[in-house]
């Protein structure tokens, strides 16, 4: 087959050559047009077939300059057409060749216009030259190049011109086209804005009814929303509502996609006008419909609109009556069962479900629709920890409502939100004042505020209940229900003797912007990120009985990490609701079997946090306000264990508890009674004391158990001997007398007096000098040995065996009249070095062996002075336990109770003793009882 014959139009050079003739650029303006129609249109479509869409076909045009003689094309075209005040919908330029022959046109902007008013439209074969021409410029401007080049010769104008006057679909789809091609470049964009696009595309979505060119003008405006000064021009020229009316009127799947990606385009940071026009067309039916669209790229895009008109609060209660609530929820709950779903996925949907719960109806469709256990499970994600803040603000919504505050209770919102408290602030941005709840619409208004907030407050009570009419509610009222006496009005929360002032004012409004839904009667407080779960935690400490919550050792943890950790002073609502919880008479048994009691003092008196254990931590210098604090809370304990509920309740968990109640109660008694009748007969009489002393070995139920046990043991022998001033520093176990002269060294010298008649033999092989006599006379074991029938009578060299010389050195000096002559300090370790298996230990075993009982106490005191000396500290005291000698036991108790000691050293201590004595608990409960109750190791006391 032979091959095609070549046409002019196969060259590039010849297509120019007729497209620069056309516009009156070298050909001259005189020629005849109709010799020059046939060949344009030619060129126009060769131009448009074959030669832009072939390989590099855009690059080769622009670079052979088309682009000029183009423009000027439809520069021409757009100086020729009618006026706008003249144009109808069918109107458009005449001739294309008219504007040909009238010469160049400025390229300042259109030309007077040269067509009659009364010209119906231009003949078909001109419309097609101009879509030809529209056409291929559209083609060029998918390049970055060409659409600078467009901008920089001045296309836009034309195009805009055109868009006013021409009015077939045809025209107005590829000029739509172009002007969306040439919004691709931001500053091309501007342009287009400044040149009056908007509102002319605008008017082509209600009078074109080609989808095509409504799909293009769609794209256009889409494309024309590329910067929020941008979004809200287009909102504000009335782009959306057209979109939303041609969006519920149903179009084909193609127009219904362009409209989905324009309208969420325009939704981004969704302004005020963006969504009353929205909601005005009728769109947030179509849009809750299309959420269960079968194309995953319209379902997505819908969704995220909805999620994005959530940020206006006057379309969230229309949005939520649409069905958006039950469509947001359940795809937020489908993005985090899936796997592949990231967190930015779900960010912009855990925004919208938060400013959902800010009005009324939309948090009981979402409390129906499963959305507080949505919640509380993005409260226990750590991989969501960015979102918690805005999540716990969204909760503050439901802060009245009975119902909800109890299903949040029991899926364990409240340890969840104490430890919020000491979180880092989220990442996410702050709402405006249109984000605010719309169940308030009147504090909008900036005059009369504070008039119109009282009268908010009073619809939003009557609307819920909570009053039968205005005439119910006084201008005193609060959420808190503690009005404060006139002049003037100051609504705040119960009081209670927290120390420091309390900042009590007017109640604030949802206005705040970092305090998004609030409750409208909340006094208002110093609020930080820690403020919404303080409020929370503030309503359910107003519970009647919120010990089960609230009364725990998270909770109780995170409230006093706040209020000792804040960089600055701690908010009061934080400690009106330590004091709430401490004066009511239903959380004593919760103080009590948490540890609760115990807690408050070592964190807040003594200043030992559990992170602080074993090691402390630096903390900001605040001791005297918490010691002030802690002593206050523990004030309003011992009111409630000393009335006659309390005794009967501590008597009952004492003597009926279970084991762990019991030991908390024997434990956290010393803490919170006062009176010596109830003390004495819970601990000493009722076996309190001995109960708390045998758990001592046994697993610790809490972390700081041994912390408190011994703050408690150390409380309670106060409270037994209340003579011994605690500021007194601890004394040494035991005070040694000053040296004594020693009888021994005359003994040692070459020429002794008197001579020594007798050796004793070590096994080393050292022979030591000793009179016999005085050897004889020092212990019942030496008179036998040495005066009686033995062999050793006889003999000048009597051998000791398993002595070592400084074991033996000690024994020496004893049995020659030493006392106290400091030889016993010679077998004695320094503090640090074990005692097990040491010479001391060896000299103490040889001194009951050979009964010498005064050279056993000798060594004790010399091991207690130096290991439970100034010198000695509380890891000393297990390795003295370890020794198994009564009396030094009886000493490491009274050195790890002695008033004074520093808690945490008394504590450490305890913790050797526990280990020292493993399950062996008799001899260390026995020292401790006897220490505790003021009497010597041995004596009776109480059982």
């Amino acid at each position: 087959m032979a091959a095609a014959k070549p046409t002019p139009t196969d060259s590039l050079s010849f297509c120019l050559a007729q497209l620069t003739a056309a516009a009156g650029e070298g050909l001259g303006g005189g020629k005849d047009t109709a010799t020059n129609e046939t060949p344009l249109g030619r060129a126009l479509l060769a131009l448009r077939t074959r030669h832009v869409k072939a390989a590099g076909g855009i690059e080769r045009f622009r670079a052979r300059g088309g682009l000029r003689p183009l423009l000027a094309l439809l520069r021409r075209a757009a100086a020729a057409g009618p006026a706008p005040s003249q144009a109808g919908p069918g109107s458009a330029p005449s001739s294309v060749e008219s504007a040909a022959s009238a010469g160049p046109a400025p390229s300042s902007g259109p030309a007077p216009s040269a067509v009659s008013p009364s010209t119906p439209s231009p003949p078909a074969r001109l419309r097609k030259t101009l879509d030809l021409a529209l056409s291929i410029l559209a083609n060029c401007c998918t390049e970055g190049a060409c659409r600078a080049e467009v901008r920089r010769l001045g296309g836009i104008v034309p195009l805009v011109t055109i868009l006013q006057c021409v009015k077939t679909d045809s025209i107005q789809n590829r000029t739509a086209r172009a002007l969306g091609n040439l919004a691709m470049e931001p500053e091309s964009c501007g342009d287009i804005h400044s040149a009056g696009a908007v509102p002319l595309l605008v008017e082509s979505l209600t009078a074109c009814q080609d989808s095509q060119c409504l799909q293009s003008v769609v794209r256009a405006l889409r494309n024309l929303a590329d910067s929020p000064q941008h979004r809200l021009a287009l909102a504000q020229q009335g782009a959306v509502r057209p979109l939303a009316e041609l969006l519920a009127a149903a179009p084909d799947p193609a127009l219904t996609l362009a409209l989905v990606r324009a309208l969420l385009e325009l939704s981004r940071g969704c302004s005020r006008a963006c969504a009353e026009q929205l909601s005005l067309g009728g769109g947030l039916g179509p849009l809750v419909s299309l959420a269960s669209h079968p194309k995953r790229a319209v379902r997505e895009a819908t969704i995220l609109i909805l999620a994005n008109l959530c940020a206006q609060g006057l379309v969230r209660p229309a949005l939520g009556n649409a069905g958006g609530v039950e469509v947001l929820l359940g795809e937020l709950r489908r993005r985090r069962g899936s796997s592949g779903a990231s967190p930015a996925s779900q960010q912009p949907l855990v925004r919208a479900v938060c400013l959902l719960c800010r009005e009324a109806i939309n948090r009981a469709r979402l409390r129906d629709a499963g959305g507080l256990e949505l919640l509380m499970g993005l409260l226990r994600d750590p991989r969501a920890n960015a979102w918690h803040p805005r999540v716990v603000a969204a909760l503050v919504g439901f802060l009245y409502d009975t119902g909800a505050l109890g299903r949040l209770q029991a899926l364990g919102l409240v340890p969840l939100l104490a430890g919020q408290l000491c979180g880092e602030a989220g990442d996410e941005e702050e709402e405006g004042r249109e984000a605010a709840s719309w169940d308030f619409p009147e504090e909008r208004t900036p005059e009369r505020a504070e008039a119109g907030s009282f009268r908010s407050l009073r619809s939003w009570l009557i609307s819920e209940g909570y009053a039968a009419g205005p005439g119910d509610i006084s201008p005193d009222w609060s959420p808190e229900r503690c009005p404060q006496p006139p002049p003037p009005p100051e609504p705040a929360e119960p009081a209670s003797p927290a120390p420091g002032p309390t900042l009590l004012r007017t109640p604030r409004t949802v206005r705040t912007v970092r305090t998004p839904g609030r409750s409208p009667g909340a006094a208002e407080e110093p609020w930080g990120h820690e403020g919404p779960a303080l409020l929370l935690l503030s309503r359910f400490s107003q519970a009647p009985d919120p010990s089960g919550a609230l009364v725990t050792g998270p909770a109780l943890c995170g409230l006093l990490a706040y209020v000792t950790g804040a960089p600055g002073p701690p908010s009061p609502r934080a400690l009106r609701i330590l004091a709430r919880l401490t004066c009511n008479p239903a959380c004593l048994e919760a103080f009590v079997r948490s540890y609760g009691a115990a807690l408050l003092r070592a964190w807040l008196v003594l200043g030992v946090a559990p992170d602080d254990w074993p090691s402390l931590s630096t903390r900001p210098d605040r001791s005297s306000q918490h010691r002030e604090l802690g002593e206050m809370l523990l004030q309003n304990l011992t009111v409630q264990a000393e009335s006659p509920f309390g005794v009967g309740a501590l008597t009952h968990l004492l003597l009926s508890g279970s084991p762990e109640d019991r030991v908390a109660c024997a434990l956290t008694l010393p803490f919170i009674c006062r009176k010596p009748s109830l003390w004495r007969r819970l601990l000493l009489d009722q076996g309190g004391l001995r109960l708390l002393l045998s758990a001592l070995t046994r697993p610790a139920p809490h972390p700081l158990f041994l912390f408190f046990a011994a703050d408690s043991l150390s409380c309670l022998q106060g409270l037994v001997s209340p003579t011994v001033s605690p500021a007194l520093p601890p004394a040494g176990p035991l005070d040694l007398d000053p040296p004594s002269p020693c009888l021994y060294e005359p003994l040692l010298g070459p020429a002794p007096i008197p001579a020594p008649d007798l050796h004793f033999l070590l096994d080393s092989g050292l022979r030591l000098p000793a009179q016999r006599a005085a050897s004889a006379t020092a212990s019942p074991f030496f008179r036998a040995l040495l005066a009686g029938s033995f062999a050793e009578a006889q003999m000048d060299l009597v051998p000791l065996r398993g002595l070592s010389p400084s074991a033996a050195w000690p024994i020496l000096h004893h049995l020659h009249g030493c006392r106290g002559c400091g030889a016993a300090l010679g077998p004695v370790p320094p503090p640090g070095q074990p005692l097990l298996g040491s010479e001391a230990e060896e000299a103490l075993e040889a001194a009951g062996r050979f009964l010498l009982p005064g050279l056993e106490e000798e060594l004790e005191e010399a091991v207690g002075s130096i290991h439970l000396g100034p010198q000695g500290g509380p890891e000393s005291v297990g390795e003295v336990f370890r020794l198994g000698r009564p009396r030094l036991a009886a000493h490491c108790a009274r050195w790890t109770l002695g008033p004074g000691q520093c808690p945490r050293k008394r504590a450490l201590a305890l913790v050797g003793l526990v280990e020292a004595a493993g399950e062996e608990a008799g001899p260390l409960t026995e020292a401790l009882l006897a220490v505790v109750m003021g009497v010597e190791l041995g004596a009776r006391v109480p059982a």
